[in-house]
């Protein structure tokens, strides 16, 4: 059995239900983890997947801002809810699908000033990656388990436009990249799109509104992310890793600045 895992920071599902929808029949994820949602649980557009194929859900929505859900073809099974957000944001939504684990996370962006001391959102973003390590090294890393979502680290030299100039930019910072090390460790986690798609080769999942041709000029992030637990290799990796940024979802018309992420696994 073959299950496609897909995760998108969508910036509003109702403004771009329209989009999951065609994303959804475009590429046939058995498994889609959406970010920032911006909507209460009632206001989710549900009939609208559920028309598309995809019944079964799991919502996490907020009014205004953050919101995180999990929609599936496949049964969705309760998952420990994660508590790594000190703010209670909606921001991790969690559920078990054919016997894995799927933690769906919407990482605070940390604000622009990389310090803790003077910027309580940075500091934020440190406390919930801090917690979010804390968690994972609690886990059994035998055990099934995905963490995917938007991240807002991009934690390589060749996932960002240019690893010189943004190592003093809020995503890319020695201290977010040091907390993304250590999470990644505390799991023994794979960074499956990079096991997919190795360096040197530059990839991004995300790009300014500013630029008016995002592919002209490149100025990208690589912020969302699918890691496996190392109960997961053998799923993922035998026959070696299925993984891409489908970036041509970022020219649709009113696009969200993020594009979505998939990867295969042979169950």
């Amino acid at each position: 059995m073959r299950l496609r895992l897909a995760t998108w920071n969508v910036n509003s599902v109702r403004l771009r239900a329209g989009q999951v929808t065609r994303f959804l029949l475009d590429q046939a994820p058995d498994v889609l983890c959406l970010q920032e949602i911006k909507c209460r649980d009632g206001e989710f557009p549900a009939a609208e997947f559920e028309a598309a194929g995809y019944p079964h859900m799991r919502i996490r929505g907020q009014k205004g801002s953050h919101g995180v859900a999990i929609l599936s073809r496949l049964p969705l099974e309760d998952a420990p809810d994660l508590e790594v957000c000190r703010e209670g944001h909606a921001r991790a939504v969690g559920a078990r699908v054919a016997g894995i684990e799927v933690q769906n996370f919407y990482i605070p962006a940390g604000g622009d000033v990389p310090d803790p001391e003077a910027n309580p959102k940075f500091a934020h973003k440190l406390d919930f990656l801090g917690r979010l390590t804390a968690e994972a090294a609690r886990r059994d890393p035998t055990s099934a388990l995905v963490i995917t979502g938007d991240l807002n680290v991009a934690p390589g030299e060749f996932d960002v436009w240019s690893h010189r100039q943004m190592l003093k930019v809020v995503s890319h910072t020695p201290v977010e990249l040091e907390a993304m090390e250590a999470l990644r460790a505390a799991g023994g986690f794979t960074d499956l799109v990079r096991a997919a798609i190795p360096d040197p080769q530059k990839l991004f999942s995300w790009w300014s509104y500013r630029a008016a041709d995002f592919r002209a000029s490149n100025r990208g992030l690589r912020l969302d992310h699918i890691w496996i637990s190392p109960g997961l290799r053998k799923a993922a990796l035998d026959g070696g890793a299925e993984a891409r940024v489908h970036d041509d979802v970022r020219a649709w018309d009113r696009p969200s600045d993020h594009a979505p992420v998939s990867a295969d696994f042979r169950l």
